[in-house]
């Protein structure tokens, strides 16, 4: 499972912005763009490798490098810093977080119309809703306790007592059948189910009225304003490459995934494509008439209003300085 990290940036970074958003064009023309990701090499980037391995973004006019992240990458300082030109933000709290923090980055395109985001417990009668974990203990990590946590306590009455660390070792969970703790729907349960030899309750909070995207694509205003052309070839392309990947083939990603990421076998991709498209996480919401990536004000106003109610963020925060619908074409 991958967390993103929610640390302020600092004004330094912002301050290096002024210098970004130069396109570096090759002897042959295209526009390069340096892509970082939120996590090391998986099927949840799927559609930005098939791009890259069908040489999609190249037939836009792009040259891109994907750049691996990982636990200690922190995509927008790499974004506010230069070392990198666009980048995956992994929920909707990423460019809310950067708008606080007075950052000019903005989300142009949501691969996921769900955050993957659930929360997982073994077979047992007394829970079968969300509602039915209260004042049990849950395991869920810091970064959680700063994000969605808020918006169970304000829908579902959690408490902070309920608290407990998720050190991202699955034994714990396994050892005791009373456990509860977070995950992301395409990985831990499959780990679990392999592990610990039994199917577990998976409950994905986006269908019970979480209202965030996640897989985003963050881009520096300064891309944006400079080279508009530039940005709409890489959402475009994008789009391409994901629809090719969860409906066309989607080998020549998955033999780049496995390449920067041995750890992952083939069963694991095909699991975690398997549940993005049963789950709905890319194919839903307004995606299914405005395309691939798709987002709307309307949303995220409610992600804003649900957060701003449960006191993450402050009153008057100018949220829609997070997001533009500019390359997606999404105006309501």
């Amino acid at each position: 499972m991958r967390i993103a990290l929610f640390g302020t940036l600092l004004v330094a970074a912002a301050l290096s912005l002024s210098g970004c958003g130069r396109s570096r064009s090759p002897a042959h023309g295209l526009t390069r763009i340096r892509f970082v990701t939120d996590w090391k090499a998986e099927p949840e980037q799927g559609g930005f490798y098939e791009a890259l391995a069908e040489g999609l973004y190249r037939k836009h006019g792009l040259a891109v490098t994907i750049i691996e992240g990982g636990p200690s990458v922190n995509v927008p300082q790499m974004l506010a810093g230069g070392a990198a030109d666009f980048g995956i933000g992994s929920n909707a709290f990423i460019p809310l977080n950067i708008v606080r923090a007075g950052v000019p980055l903005r989300a142009v395109m949501a691969i996921f119309q769900k955050d993957p985001q659930v929360l997982i417990t073994h077979p047992r009668p007394d829970v079968k809703r969300l509602a039915d974990m209260k004042g049990k203990p849950i395991m869920v990590s810091d970064a959680t306790v700063a994000s969605f946590w808020p918006w169970l306590k304000a829908k579902y009455g959690f408490s902070d007592t309920q608290i407990r660390k998720y050190t991202f070792n699955l034994a714990p969970f396994l050892a005791d059948p009373s456990a509860i703790q977070e995950g992301y729907v395409t990985s831990e349960p499959y780990t679990i189910e392999r592990e610990g030899h039994f199917k577990p309750q998976v409950f994905l909070l986006a269908d019970h009225g979480y209202p965030g995207y996640a897989n985003m694509v963050l881009v520096p205003q300064s891309w944006i304003d400079r080279h508009p052309q530039a940005v709409q070839a890489f959402v475009d392309a994008t789009r391409e490459g994901w629809h090719d990947y969860l409906y066309g083939n989607p080998a020549p990603a998955n033999a780049l995934i496995k390449k920067n990421n041995p750890e992952m076998s083939n069963a694991m991709i095909a699991q975690s494509i398997a549940k993005m498209k049963s789950y709905g996480l890319v194919m839903s919401g307004a995606a299914r008439t405005e395309g691939i990536g798709a987002m709307t004000n309307r949303r995220w106003r409610k992600f804003y209003d649900t957060m701003r109610a449960a006191g993450v963020y402050a009153k008057g925060l100018n949220y829609r300085k997070a997001y533009t619908l500019r390359f997606v074409k999404a105006a309501h």
